[in-house]
């Protein structure tokens, strides 16, 4: 079973790169959900991690996935930047008013990427019918999609993951994927690769003016997730 892991910080990309993730996905503002990362991020994560592939999430904003013009261009030149830094791949998505997939902005996404590979994020998941959305994506071009079946976690998304497989394209189970769940879910729904962002709190030193805590990379739990998708695999 192949492991991808999210990440919005180099240190975290290089952590899960030498715990032996398969595939990174680099984002900026993970506990947001993710947004597109800067070019000097971008920059030094290629330049350092060696073993895993880098993904990148192309997302110009917090909140839902209908965009605007000016949003769109900016996802366009964000996806040509990827693709021209040496990404392994995008991930991206876009809704129409009616919460179904926007297939003319995906078409000129997938069409800046000049035949990088193209994955669509969890835009997917608030389709209203994520089956027919799964075969919409396949017959636009789309190699893979991260999904948890509509759920919030993919536990409780496995029959709507089971139909979505039918689909001429790759999927990968994520929501709630953990180090004693990643294999269940797989055997549930046959689905061969798994997603999870294992964050941890890290507090300020505080002081008169504090900005909070941040989140760092679990290693501790993105290696038990990495060995207990990889054990008996390959």
């Amino acid at each position: 079973m192949r492991v991808e892991i999210s990440t919005d910080s180099a240190d975290g990309a290089v952590a899960a790169d030498r715990l032996g993730a398969d595939r990174i996905e680099l984002c900026s503002a993970g506990a947001s959900g993710g947004l597109t990362p800067g070019p000097g991020l971008l920059s030094v994560v290629l330049d350092r991690c060696h073993r895993s592939q880098v993904h990148v999430l192309i997302r110009p904003r917090e909140g839902g996935f209908a965009y605007s013009p000016a949003e769109v261009a900016a996802m366009r030149a964000d996806v040509r930047h990827a693709a021209s830094a040496g990404a392994a791949g995008v991930v991206v998505g876009a809704l129409r008013a009616d919460g179904r997939l926007d297939a003319a902005v995906l078409g000129e996404l997938i069409a800046e990427a000049g035949g990088v590979p193209v994955a669509l994020h969890r835009a997917i998941d608030v389709c209203p019918d994520p089956v027919e959305a799964a075969h919409t994506a396949a017959d636009l071009g789309i190699r893979r999609i991260l999904t948890s079946g509509g759920a919030t976690r993919a536990e409780d998304g496995v029959g709507v993951l089971r139909r979505m497989a039918r689909a001429d394209v790759t999927l990968t189970a994520c929501g709630g994927v953990r180090a004693h769940n990643a294999r269940r879910i797989a055997e549930a729904t046959g689905i061969d690769e798994v997603h999870a962002a294992p964050r941890e709190q890290v507090p300020s030193p505080g002081g008169e003016v504090d900005f909070g805590p941040h989140a760092r990379l679990d290693e501790s739990e993105t290696r038990d997730l990495i060995a207990a998708a990889h054990r008996g695999a390959r």
